[in-house]
């Protein structure tokens, strides 16, 4: 008589494949069964905290942060835009939400400032009116003044700088109101600031009908401020600009 081997322990498998065995006839025992999901609840857990851990970058390659290339990516837009962008036109170029926009503005705000242990950057990163754009500090406007002198192509004459502050302190203000405050016939200087588009057309004067004439969004982008309520006020040293402004109307 032929001895018969010793049975051998199955390797545990899957839950549903030891209770199909059972359901076949296949002998099943309530240990094996118990061991099984315990393996398999094990395999979960470990799956799960093996996704949540970050991966680590391979030796020699340095590690990306997302929050890093999104921050870059905005400085790229600031750096080459040529006016002001709001967070909504930024949040599109790198279509991300406009809050997580907002964040890493306000991130690359402190790390320009020196914030983030960084070194103060020689410019500073402005919210106006319509938006962020980059300016140089005013602690180096002595430096920037002097390359404006050495570039003097394109620059405002001292009229039209003159007009352009009489349109700033006083609008809506028609032609010959600014005429009259200037003493000087303002037709030339005034085209020069609209074709530059410092300066619009705004309306009509109800007593006169003649055009009135207001600064633009540009002025505010050109001074690095957000509104007209920024401007300094006006120097006392101004006497007689107010009877001049006066008899104009």
């Amino acid at each position: 008589m032929t001895e018969s081997p010793a049975p051998t322990r199955r390797t545990p498998q899957e839950p549903v494949a030891l209770l199909l065995s059972g359901l076949l006839g296949a002998p099943v025992d309530d240990e094996e069964l118990a061991h099984a999901f315990a393996s398999r609840d094990e395999g979960a857990e470990k799956q799960e905290a093996e996704a949540q851990e970050p991966e680590e970058a391979a030796p020699g390659v340095p590690r990306s942060s997302a929050l890093d290339e999104l921050d870059a990516a905005i400085e790229a837009l600031l750096v080459v835009a040529d006016r002001p962008l709001d967070l909504l036109t930024i949040a599109s170029a790198v279509d991300r939400p406009v809050a997580v926009v907002r964040q890493a503005v306000e991130r690359l705000r402190a790390d320009y400032d020196g914030h983030s242990g960084g070194r103060r950057r020689g410019f500073e990163l402005r919210e106006l009116a319509v938006g962020y754009r980059l300016y140089a500090r005013p602690a180096h406007d002595t430096t920037v003044r002097h390359l404006l002198e050495i570039e003097t192509a394109g620059r405002l004459s001292q009229a039209a700088l003159e007009t352009l502050a009489v349109v700033a302190y006083r609008q809506p203000v028609t032609r010959g109101q600014i005429a009259a405050i200037r003493a000087v016939s303002v037709d030339s200087v005034l085209k020069t600031l609209v074709t530059r588009g410092l300066v619009a057309e705004v309306g009509r004067s109800e007593e006169t009908g003649a055009v009135l004439y207001g600064t633009t969004d540009d002025l505010l982008v050109a001074l690095g401020i957000r509104s007209l309520a920024e401007l300094p006020p006006l120097a006392p040293l101004l006497e007689g600009v107010e009877g001049a402004y006066a008899d104009a109307r």
